[in-house]
């Protein structure tokens, strides 16, 4: 018998509490540590574990967990061994879990109904761990080496600091141990109280100022789409970052569990997608990733000057079995760039004042420097991609599997690889980018225009392919300017640059809301008719929120408003299918009258630019 491969943690059954850069996820009982993604985290090291709570002479039976706001949960549980013989539960204990960043706080509230005292004694286990958070998404069992001075935990240099108030607190073998004895008196409550402070000097990101509230979006009729972009924009507030010496620069984290920190393609999309309830982000997105901007080449970490750089984290990143070691600031993405620019075009369109506009025409000339001189790695005379390294990533665009580029017939592209989507970006970034030189008095716009014009003559005599699907763009052209031929979700990222004519904007649309590409709860990223399509394939027929969202933002810019509101309608659909926080990604199966949408079990949630998708669509849905 063969061992079998670390496993990815499934994450849809969890329950997690955030606040970033800290989230700890844990059953709907509230214990953490009965599946491999629980624990407490705090920026990329799991610090616990386990997390158990008992009671004596009685087992502590779930009854309910909620919810309200994504730094609090609170779980309900009966105590029937301290309870009478009535049929009614008459002693209850909730579980209060309020994360801040950097901090942990747990209330235990035992109430009781009865006429006379109950005395319970209550013991917290927890298990510390230091785990990095690369081996937890691996599957990999291990814990680190951890000491105890009475107030501190620590292993290496993260660390958390222990308080519990009146409880007995000790060291049983690899856990430690919190007890309480209280009584509770007659029809009364007793709370009890403990928290842990986390810490981590090596941590590249930390929390930024929580926002007073976003500007309000109309959501049309369907209260749903209230209730969605109240809890999408609550999401979207728990997952602002900052750098450590700008803590008021804010930007999205892309995403729980595993994404707590900068990623150039996801907080840009996040922004661009949530431009309309929050402006402000934009900006300081915009400010953060101009000063990462690559300047040297360098082809261990894909750095070249004027690249937006794809991913921050505080050490190397090494993903066990897939050969991926990646540097600590990685520049591996052949789309942030462009989208850099476009994001800095939709700011000044939002109110992105003049000085502010002037203080990065470094960073615009540098990144269109970075389209026209650095982006064709291949001499293809499009923006494409190979990885250098040997240990980075093999497909830079969003759809960055290994498996995401294929043929009809199931063969994989040979790089490098030149996505038509990207092609998209860079022919909007040039367009208006130039129109942003124009503005400031500067030199160039003209230039960048005739390269934007031949980009698009280019484009269309590359990259339209027909099949039996119909005629569409290729999701790409590969290494040899062959188009791929595979009808993919990438053709909505096309409508609304200006790349297509509308007549051919329109043409992409019904292909999206056709059968073959339409799921009914959004679009596939990967056609049914494809030899290479599963439901449950990362990238080869799931469908992600964001994906179908950056659609609908495109046929809404295209004024495809009809096509734009069915697709939004059915985001909604599956919004409410999961309790109004979308997750990264979900099976792209047909939907069932009368049933529910099929997670991809292992995606994360909430997600930035998932989130943001509830914005995009209350435009569409007004």
């Amino acid at each position: 018998m063969t061992d079998r491969p670390h496993l990815q943690p499934l994450l849809d059954d969890a329950v997690v509490v955030l606040d970033a850069p800290t989230q700890v996820w844990s059953d709907r009982d509230g214990d953490v540590g009965g599946a491999p993604i629980h624990g407490v985290y705090h920026g990329d090291v799991r610090h616990i574990a386990t997390i158990g709570l008992e009671v004596r002479d009685t087992a502590l039976e779930a009854i309910a967990c909620s919810a309200p706001v994504p730094q609090r949960a609170l779980f309900t549980g009966l105590l029937r061994g301290l309870d009478d013989a009535a049929a009614d539960p008459k002693v209850r204990l909730d579980r209060d879990r309020t994360v801040e960043a950097g901090r942990l706080t747990e209330t235990l509230r035992v109430s009781s109904h009865l006429m006379h005292e109950v005395t319970a004694e209550l013991t917290v286990r927890i298990r510390p761990d230091f785990t990095p958070l690369q081996l937890v998404k691996a599957g990999v069992a291990r814990s680190e080496e951890w000491s105890w001075d009475g107030e501190r935990c620590r292993a290496g240099q993260a660390s958390f600091t222990l308080r519990a108030v009146d409880a007995a607190v000790s060291i049983d073998g690899r856990e430690m141990l919190l007890a309480w004895r209280v009584t509770v008196p007659p029809r009364g409550e007793v709370e009890v109280t403990w928290s842990v402070d986390l810490d981590d000097p090596t941590l590249v990101v930390t929390s930024s100022p929580r926002t007073a509230g976003v500007r309000p979006v109309p959501t049309g009729a369907d209260p749903r789409a209230a209730r969605w972009l109240e809890r999408a924009c609550a999401d979207l507030d728990a997952l602002r970052l900052a750098l450590p010496d700008q803590p008021d620069e804010a930007f999205y984290a892309a995403g729980a569990p595993w994404f707590f920190t900068l990623f150039g393609r996801d907080s840009i999309w996040a922004a661009r997608l949530a431009l309309a309830a929050d402006r402000d982000i934009a900006a300081s997105t915009l400010r953060v990733l101009a000063r990462l901007q690559g300047t040297v080449h360098d082809p261990g970490t894909a750095e070249a000057p004027g690249k937006i750089a794809h991913e921050l984290r505080s050490a190397e990143l090494s993903l066990p079995g897939e050969g991926v070691l990646l540097p600590p600031l990685y520049y591996g993405t052949v789309d942030a760039t462009p989208l850099w620019i476009c994001l800095l075009a939709d700011a000044r369109a939002a109110g992105l004042t003049i000085t502010e506009l002037k203080d990065l025409e470094p960073a615009l000339r540098a990144a269109v420097t970075w389209m026209i001189e650095h982006g064709d790695a291949s001499g293809s005379g499009f923006i494409d991609y190979a990885d250098e390294s040997g240990h980075g990533l093999a497909n830079q665009g969003w759809k960055d599997s290994g498996d995401s580029i294929q043929w009809r017939d199931g063969r994989l592209a040979e790089g490098p690889i030149a996505l038509s989507e990207v092609q998209g970006y860079a022919y909007e970034a040039a367009v208006r980018g130039a129109a942003l030189l124009d503005e400031l008095g500067a030199a160039g716009g003209d230039d960048l225009r005739s390269w934007a014009a031949d980009l698009r003559r280019r484009f269309r005599e590359a990259y339209w392919v027909t099949t039996p699907e119909g005629r569409y763009p290729a999701i790409a052209l590969d290494a040899h300017g062959a188009a791929v031929d595979t009808l993919t979700s990438n053709i909505g990222h096309l409508i609304g640059t200006g790349l297509l004519d509308p007549d051919e904007e329109r043409a992409c649309a019904e292909l999206l809301v056709g059968e073959t590409m339409s799921s009914g709860y959004g679009v596939r990223t990967m056609s049914t008719e494809a030899s290479g399509y599963w439901p449950l394939s990362y990238h080869g027929g799931s469908v992600w929120t964001h994906d179908t969202a950056i659609a609908v933002h495109g046929m809404l810019r295209a004024g495809l408003t009809d096509h734009a509101g069915r697709i939004a309608a059915q985001l909604l659909d599956l919004a409410e299918g999961f309790d109004y926080r979308v997750p990264e990604l979900h099976s792209g199966e047909p939907r069932v009258d009368g049933g529910r949408p099929v997670p991809y079990p292992a995606a994360c949630r909430p997600q930035a630019w998932s989130a943001a998708a509830a914005v995009v669509c209350a435009e569409a849905l007004r």
